[in-house]
């Protein structure tokens, strides 16, 4: 079992008595419990329908929040939250603790529609709905789904500061942002399922508005099963390279790792977190042009092999050219040996010459290099390593890219990602742990 941290557990427990808390009137509210029992076995159905083979979405709780934002929009507020239950603890969790997850998933939701609920309830909401009334509902509606986005996006701030230790003042960067959009869409159709639900034609005219949504999960289903094809494309080509140069064995993937971690410290969105981390996995695929005898070398390259050797990068570049959804990736490929004092290569560029995603990779593979141990040097203990990048910073490497990692090791430590032909690779505590804990050289 994964281990979850004290702080977080405590956290999941106040969230999960604080929507206990939302359900206690329950028992005194007068409701048509049939409408609870449909809405919430369709919600679980259809989440489970969500992950199946057919479909295939693999993402979190949450497909179908049109379901639950109809009940907002129809039933009392804590029946509207007993709607999300069944379907959050039933649902497929992917990670341990399965239970854990589960509870925080269904205490998330609960307070989310409970709230939404409340706040459609006190601005007319119901009314405009049973009347029929669209143009009036849309606001009363608007403002129950910008609240149901704002307490999840809250509480998942909270859960992010609590289980990951990501600073506070960075735990809701973006989260309201990235995900109004979607759920306002969720919300629409959620209005249309509820003023149906309330019109002569009943609870069978508002399931056909769920119909166009599930066409649009699995045209968005089919293009993650794209996504995952291009992925096991790069992973192959990484493989390719381990195979090739045993020394590094490991080393693209714990370089894709460390550049995400630069990548968060600096606060970049997301979608470009991913694309640094397939930079920081792809940047060595030119090897796969560099003769096998002068990678695994042991002992000084004469000039003319250097020369060779650092022609990987234009053959890396040639290679990735293709991909298109790697974006900024190609040119971290083809850069990353530059140096802010335009000595490196293939092109002596100069300091903000050199494209961002190749400083960030710059750092991150140099690092790695620095704590693996290869042919030709020991590894070196990871504090040491970055006293070294803090004393390059500035001639070779760019100081911010360098201080973004020091402040992500810090904080976090080193954990390099475990691969099936590293799995033995140790876990190294942040530099400030005792020196006796620190375990050997890895590769």
């Amino acid at each position: 079992m994964e281990a979850v941290s004290t702080r977080a557990r405590v956290y999941v427990a106040c969230v999960t008595v604080a929507a206990l808390f939302c359900l206690l009137p329950l028992p005194g509210i007068r409701t048509p419990w049939w409408a609870v029992a449909l809405l919430a076995a369709l919600y679980a159905g259809c989440e489970r329908a969500a992950r199946s083979r057919f479909v295939g979405i693999s993402h979190p709780a949450g497909t179908f929040y049109p379901v639950l934002l109809a009940g907002a929009f129809l039933l009392p507020a804590p029946a509207a939250a007993l709607v999300a239950v069944p379907g959050a603890l039933l649902s497929h969790v992917g990670q341990r603790p399965v239970a854990l997850r589960r509870i925080w998933r269904a205490a998330q939701l609960v307070l989310g529609v409970w709230a939404a609920a409340r706040v459609h309830w006190m601005l007319g909401g119901r009314d405009a709905v049973v009347a029929g009334d669209v143009p009036y509902a849309l606001g009363p509606a608007g403002a129950a789904v910008l609240t149901f986005c704002l307490v999840l996006a809250l509480l998942d701030g909270g859960i992010l500061a609590a289980a990951e230790r990501v600073p506070v003042r960075r735990a809701w960067r973006g989260l309201v942002a990235r995900s109004l959009a979607p759920i306002a869409v969720h919300g629409l159709a959620g209005l249309m399922m509820a003023v149906l639900w309330r019109s002569p034609y009943g609870p069978v005219a508002a399931l056909l508005v769920l119909l166009p949504m599930c066409v649009s999960w699995w045209a968005f289903a089919q293009y993650h099963r794209e996504r995952a094809a291009h992925q096991a494309t790069i992973r192959a080509l990484v493989q390719a390279v381990d195979i090739k140069d045993g020394y590094t064995r490991g080393h693209s993937e714990r370089v894709g790792q460390a550049s995400m971690m630069i990548a968060r410290e600096l606060g970049m969105d997301d979608e470009r977190v991913e694309v640094l981390r397939f930079a920081g996995i792809l940047h060595d695929v030119g090897k796969l042009g560099v003769p096998t005898r002068l990678l695994r070398k042991n002992g000084p390259l004469t000039p003319e092999e250097r020369r060779v050797i650092e022609l990987h990068p234009e053959y890396g570049h040639e290679m990735v050219r293709g991909i298109g959804f790697l974006g900024e990736a190609r040119a971290a490929v083809l850069h990353h040996h530059e140096r802010l004092d335009g000595s490196g290569y293939p092109y002596g560029l100069l300091g903000r010459q050199i494209p961002e995603s190749a400083r960030v990779v710059a750092v991150a593979d140099a690092f790695d290099a620095m704590t693996s141990t290869r042919s030709y040097s020991r590894a070196r203990p990871v504090a040491v390593a970055l006293e070294e990048l803090e004393r390059c910073a500035g001639s070779h490497f760019d100081p911010v890219m360098v201080a973004a990692l020091v402040e992500a090791v810090r904080r976090t430590g080193w954990h390099p990602a475990v691969t099936a032909d590293d799995a033995h690779t140790p876990r190294v505590p942040p530099p400030g742990a005792p020196l006796s804990s620190r375990p050997g050289a890895h590769r």
